[in-house]
């Protein structure tokens, strides 16, 4: 039999107490019935004898010490999960907002997931194309992996996780499922909206799982949105074979959302304000990616967060960049220099691009290329440094070559429309053909071989 509450001892914020409980376990999901009409959900994030701290995943608003019922679940929060996800929009805890109804399950799984043996993990392999050159070229996302995309206020980061949503293919020639989990947290209306409209128009709805938690919903309900993405990518990934892309926006909203809990819980901060457990946090969500034995399908990560003030040291990236195989890097004079995507390729990586590129996978001058356009665009900024210092005219021949090589790779290779879809042979030919611009004496990346097999004659 289900035992009532009956009424609060305590009302902070997002957080509530009851005394009194018994029977309850930390993570446990209740029921509040305010009024005993409006029902809310609640999370226990605390227990100290007969005494639960809930956080309330919508508001307290309407919520008194007197007027609430508080019934235990008896269970975590769960997600209905089935087939018919894709193509459907959610909010924030995974109930419906597109009007089509709650899921029929197939089965219903804890939200929090449960931790991966790391020897039951597949090393990534291969890579997915996103259409994007500065991403297929030189910081290649490879099935399984975690690769970061760290942006800035006013930076085109929606306008690119939409075009990557769009484009984001497993290759030409592939015939296994691919799919798209997109989860948002704290995003404008207006935005959201774009997302939408985006999706619709471009034919990519049908395959994509939207979880919105706009700018006006509660702040608590920030925190579960990537886990409940997470739990729809597993399911699709891992029992249904398909090779899922989770894209992850704004990984700082969730981090700010967690600071304002934290502080209203009363615990002792860290770093800028943030919970000691931010890292641990951050890398219980990130470390959901991966390839698993036995499975034919993969759960590939874009987390996109905004750099507060720019900084790539705040906590945020910080903390991000050493639970992650790499990052792509936006950069706000490429942007001022209208360069879309303004992508800087020099602090950019992807750690494990060299093991899904090559010979089998994209083609095999595909390192050294990249190895050579990361040298020769190096050198450019040299000779920019240079330049300012002495004027253009007076560089030498070879370092005005640079310049040009530098103006060219910009605009060409690293900028390209929101709607031009490059498959890997392009992007690799224009490497090539931009690398025409330099001495062939000054390609020393690349090896001889493959040098005489590409180089443009």
């Amino acid at each position: 039999m289900n035992i009532e509450y009956m009424g609060l001892s305590e009302i902070n914020g997002p957080l509530i107490a009851i005394e009194g409980i018994r029977g309850a376990s930390y993570d446990e999901i209740v029921e509040i019935t305010v009024n005993q009409k409006e029902r809310k959900l609640g999370k226990i994030v605390e227990i100290y004898e007969d005494r639960a701290v809930i956080q309330v995943f919508q508001n307290t608003d309407n919520m008194s010490l007197t007027n609430c019922r508080t019934r235990l679940t008896g269970h975590p929060m769960e997600l209905a999960l089935s087939d018919a996800l894709l193509g459907r929009t959610f909010n924030g805890v995974g109930e419906p907002l597109d009007g089509q109804g709650a899921i029929i399950a197939e089965k219903r799984a804890d939200v929090n997931g449960k931790p991966l043996n790391p020897v039951s993990r597949e090393y990534p392999r291969n890579y997915i194309r996103t259409g994007i050159s500065a991403i297929d070229g030189l910081t290649t996302l490879i099935r399984g992996q975690k690769l970061p995309i760290f942006s800035g206020n006013g930076l085109p980061h929606d306008q690119l996780a939409a075009q990557i949503v769009r484009q984001a293919s497993l290759g030409e020639d592939s015939k296994e499922e691919f799919a798209i989990v997109f989860a948002a947290m704290g995003l404008k209306y207006d935005v959201a909206e774009y997302f939408k409209k985006t999706f619709e128009e471009s034919g990519v709805s049908s395959h994509v799982c939207m979880f919105l938690n706009l700018a006006n919903d509660p702040v608590v309900e920030r925190l579960i949105t990537p886990k409940v993405a997470l739990t729809a990518a597993e399911y699709l990934a891992f029992e249904k074979g398909k090779h899922i892309l989770v894209i992850l926006t704004d990984m700082t909203s969730f981090a700010e959302a967690m600071r304002e809990v934290s502080s209203s819980r009363g615990e002792i901060p860290s770093r800028k304000g943030y919970p000691g457990y931010l890292y641990s946090e951050l890398s219980t969500i990130y470390e959901r990616a991966g390839i698993v034995q036995g499975s034919t399908g993969s759960v590939t990560q874009i987390p996109i967060l905004t750099m507060p003030n720019d900084d790539i040291t705040h906590p945020i990236p910080d903390l991000t960049g050493y639970i992650t195989e790499g990052q792509i890097v936006l950069d706000r004079t490429l942007n001022g220099k209208g360069i879309y995507p303004p992508i800087n390729v020099l602090p950019s990586l992807s750690r494990l691009m060299k093991d899904g590129i090559g010979k089998g996978y994209t083609r095999e001058d595909h390192q050294d290329l990249a190895n050579q356009l990361f040298s020769s665009y190096a050198k450019v900024g040299d000779a920019r440094a240079l330049a300012s210092v002495i004027g253009e005219d007076e560089l030498s021949p070879l370092d005005q070559k640079y310049l040009e090589f530098g103006r060219a790779f910009e605009s060409r290779f690293v900028g390209q429309s929101f709607t031009e879809n490059r498959t890997i042979e392009d992007t690799l030919n224009l490497g090539w053909e931009l690398l025409k611009i330099i001495p062939r004496s000054e390609l020393d990346r690349v090896n001889t071989k493959i040098l005489d097999q590409y180089y443009p004659v």
